[in-house]
């Protein structure tokens, strides 16, 4: 039984709602999995765990700065273990390019090369923003020419089959390098 770590950073709570799902997803073939909210729950390094996925958000164009940080400070750990990256974004719904570039920015910024790369779709959780946010992603999601600018709605774009097929990709990875 290995112990998998998934420490993430989150805005609005999909990228943790997606690291919780890949948690389950291992937690299903029997094995430990932790997801942790870096920012909120101050994750600790991956000392004591077998393997570990990291995940963030995209917003202004960026991941999260502290798990930038989280990521330099444990880079050792996470090239010697097993390890894999996902990244959550409205890009990797509609602009699959755009979502790449945003890794490749991040490999350049942490100096970490991840075993394993996962791009996930985020949402648009319209009944979560404030009034501005609420009108400026409407605002870009209307420029996109995204149909999806109902206000009073929230919509979900992630596709959970392929989050539950990353988490055991990187299980059978793991199980043969580990």
């Amino acid at each position: 039984m290995m112990r998998v770590l998934i420490p993430y950073g989150t805005t609005e709570g999909q990228t943790a709602r997606i690291s919780e799902y890949v948690a389950d997803a291992i937690r299903g073939h029997g094995h430990e999995a932790y997801a942790v909210d870096i920012k909120g729950y101050g994750a600790s390094g991956p000392e004591g765990y077998d393997a570990v996925i990291v995940g963030a958000s995209i917003h202004m164009g960026k991941h999260e700065g502290y798990v930038r940080d989280f990521v330099r400070k444990n880079r050792d750990a996470l090239e010697r273990l097993p390890s894999a990256f996902f990244s959550v974004s409205l890009a990797a719904y509609d602009d699959a390019e755009v979502a790449e570039g945003y890794i490749e920015e991040f490999v350049q910024e942490t100096g970490w090369r991840p075993g394993m790369v996962g791009l996930f779709a985020g949402a648009l959780l319209y009944k979560q923003y404030g009034f501005v946010k609420r009108h400026l992603m409407k605002k870009i999601a209307r420029n996109k020419g995204n149909p999806d600018t109902d206000t009073s709605r929230d919509y979900v774009y992630t596709n959970w089959e392929n989050v539950k097929h990353f988490a055991e990709e990187f299980l059978d990875v793991c199980c043969v390098v580990g």
